[in-house]
């Protein structure tokens, strides 16, 4: 989706920095825009990560040294995202190399449990003989959960990096940066990377008691799994910080030259994706979501299926199958959207305004979706949004995202707060959040949130913007250029891929794929002659003959077709300039 026309344009300002001045001046200047302003920052070797320094890691790993010593039945108990899937896979691989020989793992069925450890769940693990249960990239709020595992008799080590509500768990050990009074540095971990760390930590433990040698094997290269860490991190869209870009850096190393697991090979390949040159958007945009959409349609326990597989050919098998469903999901996707947005135009035209914070529900909706529907109608209108659907036995489940400057989680827990029992249950991130309530406490709940975000929200944050890099001049649109930002990366949340902007003539326009504009355009009255593509236009306004100029928004590309590479700008925003 094309950013906004109608939102202003800020250029970034000029930021001091003491980066080597061996180092090209605009990368220089898109690095201290971003924060990396030492030179120090720019070391993204395995020896930049912080250690393995959390708060509850010690006890994590004397379970875990405990549980090998007597082979007890550990069960790894994930989400149903990418995030969980990666994670998941993590620790029955790293737990395997290690020497446990009972790993299993099990992801709950968003459709049938919902989110997180519950007691039905607990069940499950029972039947399973779990001894030792741990959580990844959930567990943080599973009061009941834990509780029914520990009255079962079970140890419980939680793996989350969501954050911590009023109450938490009973577990024998809590793993999260987010818990109070962890000091971890980077708060940022997604829920694979706080699974490494275990790991991490897990093997160093193991290391110094001996155990590998008692045990004739060889002590796992932690390394060979950061292919995961940086699908999961980039997939669950966490903030780059520098302990996070060094994780995806490493990850996206190994990947390139051909160090990973089947699964993701698998992956790889049927996104068309050149694994030589993958880069962090790749996994965000290609992989991620295949793996997702069968959490959100189906059971994540293929996907995880697929990140174990050391067959590259049954790999392949399941990588298709969730590429099949995540044509299906986009599919739905579509159809749940073009829904909203028809019914956001009729509030529009009867109230003559949107409120701050939009509450969306269809009863023929899917629950694995409305996430993404969320995502998109807070694209479009920039603010809060969040979607239901119907869960069944009278329950809604919910998703919302939120904008820079709107603490979602925190804006639901003020909601629990002044209406106690609205919401059944909730959690989630600043910008992102999930809910469940009675479908009777719908019209409720949205009165009580569209008010909230009036309270939170000033006029401002509902604007938006788009920060540009500002203006490159023709001599800096090359290839060269171009190749070189592809790869300072990685580029992702809260450390943006540079976007530039600039007014150019249009040479030739045509529409391709049917809603697609493909460019020829200059920025110097000719002399100079780039192709360009903007995707998803307004057919109501393009192609247009009579428009000769336009201003752009655009990042540099590259685009290859067949063997060939050429300077290609890809438009994020295009307005017609008299």
């Amino acid at each position: 989706m094309s950013v906004s026309s109608s939102l202003p344009i800020r250029r970034r300002e000029p930021v001091a920095h003491r980066l080597p001045a061996d180092l090209p001046a605009i990368l220089q200047r898109l690095y201290a825009s971003r924060g990396v302003i030492e030179a120090e920052q720019l070391n993204l070797q395995a020896n930049a990560l912080h250690k393995p320094a959390l708060r509850g890691m010690d006890e994590a790993v004397r379970l875990l040294v405990q549980a090998l010593n007597e082979q007890r039945s550990i069960l790894i108990v994930g989400d149903f995202d990418c995030d969980g899937a990666t994670s998941s896979a993590l620790m029955v691989h790293g737990l395997r190399a290690m020497g446990a020989q009972r790993v299993n793992y099990l992801v709950p069925n968003r459709f049938d449990y919902g989110y997180g450890l519950s007691p039905q769940v607990v069940e499950e693990a029972v039947e399973l003989g779990a001894e030792l249960l741990i959580t990844v990239d959930n567990g943080i709020s599973s009061i009941s959960g834990v509780a029914a595992a520990k009255a079962a008799g079970m140890r419980v080590i939680v793996t989350d990096h969501h954050l911590p509500g009023d109450e938490i768990p009973a577990a024998d050990a809590i793993v999260n940066p987010n818990q109070r009074g962890c000091d971890f540095p980077s708060k940022n971990l997604a829920g694979v990377g706080v699974a490494f760390y275990l790991l991490l930590a897990l093997r160093s433990a193991l290391s110094e008691r001996g155990w590998f040698e008692q045990q004739g094997i060889r002590a796992p290269n932690m390394a060979d799994y950061l292919d995961l860490v940086a699908l999961g991190t980039v997939a669950d869209v966490v903030a780059l910080d520098g302990n996070n870009r060094v994780l995806v850096h490493q990850g996206l190393q190994r990947m390139r030259a051909g160090r990973l697991r089947p699964g993701i090979q698998a992956l790889i390949d049927i996104s068309g994706r050149n694994q030589q040159r993958l880069v962090a958007s790749d996994l965000g945009f290609a992989l991620g979501p295949r793996l997702n959409a069968v959490g959100r349609l189906d059971d994540m326990s293929m996907g995880v299926a697929c990140l174990l597989c050391d067959d590259i050919n049954e790999a392949r098998r399941l990588a298709a199958q969730m590429d099949e469903l995540n044509r299906e999901r986009k599919a739905i996707e579509t159809s749940m959207q073009q829904e909203a947005l028809a019914t956001l135009t009729k509030v529009r035209i009867s109230d003559g305004a949107l409120p701050s914070g939009l509450v969306l529900h269809q009863d023929d909706w899917h629950q694995g979706v409305v996430g993404l529907v969320a995502s998109r109608i807070k694209e479009q209108y920039y603010r809060p949004v969040i979607a239901f659907a119907e869960a069944g036995d009278d329950e809604l489940k919910g998703s919302g995202r939120s904008i820079p400057g709107v603490h979602l989680r925190d804006l639901l827990e003020a909601v629990n707060s002044r209406h106690p029992g609205l919401i059944t249950k909730f959690g989630g991130h600043a910008m992102a959040a999930g809910l469940s309530l009675s479908k009777g406490a719908l019209e409720p709940f949205k009165a009580a949130f569209e008010s909230m975000v009036e309270e939170w929200v000033s006029p401002e944050l509902l604007t938006g913007e788009i920060l540009s890099d500002g203006e490159l001049t023709a001599a800096e649109l090359t290839l060269e250029l171009a190749e070189q930002l592809r790869f300072a990366g990685p580029w992702g949340q809260a450390f943006p891929e540079p976007l530039f902007d600039g007014e150019f003539r249009i040479i030739q326009q045509r529409l391709v794929g049917d809603k697609h504009l493909k460019l020829v355009l200059s920025p110097d009255e000719g002399r100079t002659v780039i192709d360009a593509i903007a995707f998803n236009v307004d057919l109501g306004t393009w192609p247009n003959a009579a428009i000769q100029k336009v201003q752009l928004v655009y990042k540099l590309d590259v685009n290859e077709w067949k063997g060939r590479r050429q300077l290609q700008l890809l438009v994020e925003r295009l307005a017609p300039l008299v």
